[in-house]
């Protein structure tokens, strides 16, 4: 019994050591593109992750910046071209946020981020 218990733990362990700081960004290539975009909110995208579009536990639970980002791109799915990220990124800025009176655009010029969970 001990044998294996010890066994659990060290599989636990390795586990564990093997994830620890690994980027789990379902969609890697538009964070870094963000960040490279608004350096002035990369730190601010890192402690958000996924938040910055999304909220909830769910991939389809898209915050407003999250939905703008999805109809820009159309038919286009898990993009792999920066360029054409960035296009997108740049093309919502004058998108209206769920911020009275602001578009995502003002947002990040604040230094804020852009989206915000319904």
């Amino acid at each position: 019994m001990r044998k294996s218990l010890w066994s659990v733990g060290a599989v636990a362990l390795a586990m564990s050591v093997m994830s620890a700081g690994q980027n789990v960004d379902a969609r890697p290539g538009y964070a870094k593109v963000f960040k490279d975009t608004y350096a002035n909110l990369a730190e601010k995208a890192d402690e958000a992750k996924c938040g910055v579009c999304h909220f909830g536990s769910k991939k389809t639970d898209r915050n407003d910046y999250g939905v703008a980002m999805s109809k820009a791109f159309g038919d286009i799915k898990n993009c792999k071209d920066d360029a054409k990220i960035k296009e997108v990124l740049t093309k919502i800025e004058a998108d209206k946020s769920s911020t009275e009176g602001k578009t995502f655009g003002d947002l990040i010029k604040a230094g804020e981020l852009p989206g915000k969970a319904p």
